[in-house]
């Protein structure tokens, strides 16, 4: 994956305020299908798309700051969405369709940092006059409104501000904007669906995907992990995207990339509130972008008709508090065990250990160095086919405190806020190169230790 100099000596247009731009304008967060709507074909450009690159020639490709500001956190809630059968690319009402693809985003001024949620489509949810159903199909029955309230009441009365939808064809189309993007591929991708004139077929390894490719790396629905996975692969190709967007390459590209990308949106951002949001990424820090998944579990084939990912309702109340700012009353204090009652103590979380370096044993050492630190509930996972060279502490489910606790009693190691490790673990440690020397610390240790 291409590299990215850091914050302070990247020049401030190059920062991560158009990656932010663009999740929130055009909602390309590798949602699996999406359609045309009626603009496509609009012989005239929109006079918000002109208003908005004459923002970016004056203001931003000038380094000059945006009048706007975001003065209070602000939750958005962006869909992709899925094609409606029988629709003609043409038709008014292919933003209708079931969400293929679901996040809540909050960007919070007060911290500086934006919190992505991923909802598994296949979520469990009551839909008011529909009954039990998988969240998808909220916005198939009452659109933006009907999905805002079933969150509302889904996710603890949480507050949903504003939306994005997007329909087919815009993710390729970004991608194919950006000249493609570099993802890691663990193993090789094939499947086959006539019914969905679907043919998948990526090979392992480092690939630069294009816009084709890349959807069909989204698409993929392996048996083991099914709609999991799919969520995982999301937070893959955002990153991709991350590193892509803020390539030097991609600036010349900007006006062509956005007068492409607003075809493909529906949503209640004013003109304003895209400013304000840009204005509020312009400082916004590469490590503060953090990406969770709802916690939960697949329904066994024996409690429902359909297959549902049911929530877990003490780690939903632990993102919403941590990551959304919501405060819930029945968070009590434990005194006996020092914690809330929505809490795992650091020692009780489930830590994979996985290799990613060129050690053979890594893995296995620091699985035990954790356990002699009292981490009971430690395991090894098969190596990660990819070796890197910084270890890190992913936070698979949201667990950020948890995190900083391994990451000071390894000594080393970068967090990772984001749920791309091993699916069942609370944290992954996928250990990098520099877990190397750590190891050799540790075994002159043990020497000394023995001779003393």
């Amino acid at each position: 994956m291409n590299n990215t100099s850091s914050s302070n000596s990247q020049p401030i247009c190059l920062k991560w305020w158009f990656w932010i731009f663009i999740l929130l304008l055009s909602g390309t967060i590798t949602t699996t299908s999406f359609g045309a709507i009626t603009t496509l074909f609009a012989p005239v450009e929109p006079e918000f798309i002109t208003r908005l690159l004459q923002q970016f020639s004056a203001d931003i490709l000038w380094r000059k700051r945006l009048p706007y500001k975001l003065s209070r956190p602000i939750n958005i809630l962006v869909m992709g969405i899925d094609q409606v059968p029988g629709l003609t690319e043409d038709s008014p009402n292919v933003f209708e369709g079931r969400s293929d693809t679901l996040l809540l985003v909050r960007a919070n001024p007060t911290n500086k940092t934006v919190s992505l949620l991923s909802i598994p489509r296949d979520t469990k949810v009551q839909i008011p006059g529909i009954g039990l159903a998988k969240i998808n199909e909220a916005n198939l029955y009452g659109g933006p409104k009907l999905v805002k309230n079933v969150l509302k009441y889904t996710l603890n009365n949480i507050e949903v501000d504003r939306y994005v939808r997007v329909s087919k064809e815009a993710f390729q189309e970004l991608v194919e904007q950006l000249g493609g993007i570099e993802v890691f591929i663990p193993e090789p991708m094939f499947y086959i669906d006539n019914t969905q004139q679907l043919k998948i077929d990526l090979q392992a390894g480092w690939q630069t995907l294009n816009g084709e490719q890349a959807e069909q790396f989204a698409r993929f629905r392996e048996e083991v992990y099914g709609d999991i996975g799919r969520v995982q692969r999301q937070q893959v190709l955002l990153k991709a995207l991350q590193s892509r967007l803020t390539n030097m390459a991609v600036l010349t590209r900007w006006p062509q990339i956005i007068r492409v990308m607003h075809k493909y949106v529906d949503t209640n951002l004013s003109f304003q509130e895209m400013l304000a949001l840009i204005s509020f990424s312009l400082d916004l820090e590469r490590d503060h972008l953090k990406m969770v998944m709802l916690p939960g579990k697949p329904s066994s084939r024996n409690e429902y008709f359909a297959s549902y990912w049911i929530i877990e309702q003490a780690g939903r109340d632990r993102i919403l508090e941590q990551y959304f700012d919501v405060k819930l009353d029945k968070f009590k204090y434990d005194k006996k065990y020092q914690k809330y009652n929505n809490e795992i103590l650091p020692l009780e979380n489930k830590i994979a250990v996985q290799n990613a370096s060129s050690y053979p044993q890594a893995a296995t050492k620091f699985a035990q160095y954790l356990r002699d630190k009292g981490f009971y509930n430690v395991y090894v996972v098969p190596n990660w086919s990819d070796q890197q060279h910084l270890t890190q502490v992913i936070v698979q489910k949201g667990y950020l405190k948890s995190a900083e606790v391994v990451q000071n009693t390894l000594g080393f190691g970068h967090i990772e806020p984001t749920s791309t490790g091993e699916i069942g673990s609370d944290l992954t440690i996928r250990l990098g190169e520099d877990s190397i020397n750590q190891i050799h610390l540790l075994q002159k240790n043990e020497v000394e230790a023995k001779v003393d």
